[in-house]
């Protein structure tokens, strides 16, 4: 049996490949736009510059870095076999880039009163990982 089958015969969860060099970066205090401007594609990059821009309240910062963090994920979850539903588990460390731009989306989309995106943001994070929705919380 593979590890990671699902038994119950639903939806199997997608894990990301890993990509170490900008969580690396990140984690050695390289300031997240160097980040983002060498790896593109990371949403873990994106994610970060999306928090660090709410956290000083530069909410449309914040969205705009947010959904860019979140459109490189859903391209990254679509290369590696998701169609859209299923878990992304947040316990999966290449999962969390996206998971933290998804919840960041959410949390700007509110801050700037788009509540139809902030309802749809809230819900997928929640369908997508529990365990992200209630720590990224």
């Amino acid at each position: 049996m593979a590890i990671h089958e699902n038994l119950l015969g639903g939806v199997p969860p997608t894990h990301l490949p890993d990509d170490p060099e900008p969580r690396d970066l990140l984690a050695a205090g390289t300031a997240p736009a160097e980040v983002a401007a060498k790896y593109p594609a990371s949403s873990l990059a994106w994610a970060q510059l999306a928090d660090d821009a709410f956290a000083e309240g530069r909410t449309i910062e914040s969205y705009a870095f947010a959904r860019t963090g979140y459109h490189r994920g859903l391209d990254a979850l679509r290369r590696n076999g998701w169609r859209g539903q299923g878990p992304i588990p947040f316990e999966h460390e290449p999962n969390r880039g996206f998971l933290r731009a998804l919840h960041a989306l959410a949390r700007a989309a509110q801050a700037i009163g788009e509540q139809e995106e902030y309802e749809r943001c809230t819900q997928f994070l929640r369908d997508s990982s529990p365990t992200a929705a209630e720590t990224l919380s």
